[in-house]
Order: structure tokens, then sequence, then C-alpha cells
């Protein structure tokens, strides 16, 4: 019963700064763009290969 004085303040505590995080992300525009990033990494990681890629003129495989 001891334990049980200490852990209800500390979980309220605990909800009290999860809730505010909470609040937090969504006044500072942190999900605004949910699939963005995703779609960033894909597009960045695309130009960065054909940039790197040197041209292929004569490639034997190429019609």
């Amino acid at each position: 019963m001891q334990a049980m004085y200490f852990l209800i303040p500390l979980s309220l505590l605990m909800l009290g700064i999860g809730a505010w995080a909470l609040i937090w992300a969504i006044n500072n525009g942190q999900y605004d763009d949910p699939e963005g990033a995703s779609w960033r990494v894909i597009y960045e990681d695309r130009d960065r290969h054909n940039k790197a890629a040197p041209p292929h003129d004569d490639h034997p495989l190429e019609p």
C-alpha cells in the first residue's frame, strides 16, 4: 500500500507530461504531413542514384 502513494502521483505526472508532449507536437505541426518524409527519402535516394551514375550511351544491353 505504501508503494501506491508513490506510484499513483508518478503515473499522473507521466500522463501529464505525455499529454503536454502530444499537444505541443500537434500545435507545432509535427503531424501536418505524415507521408511527406517517407516519400522524400525515396525521391532523394532516386535523385542521388541518378546523379551518381555515369552516362551510358553505349551500353551493350540497351536497344
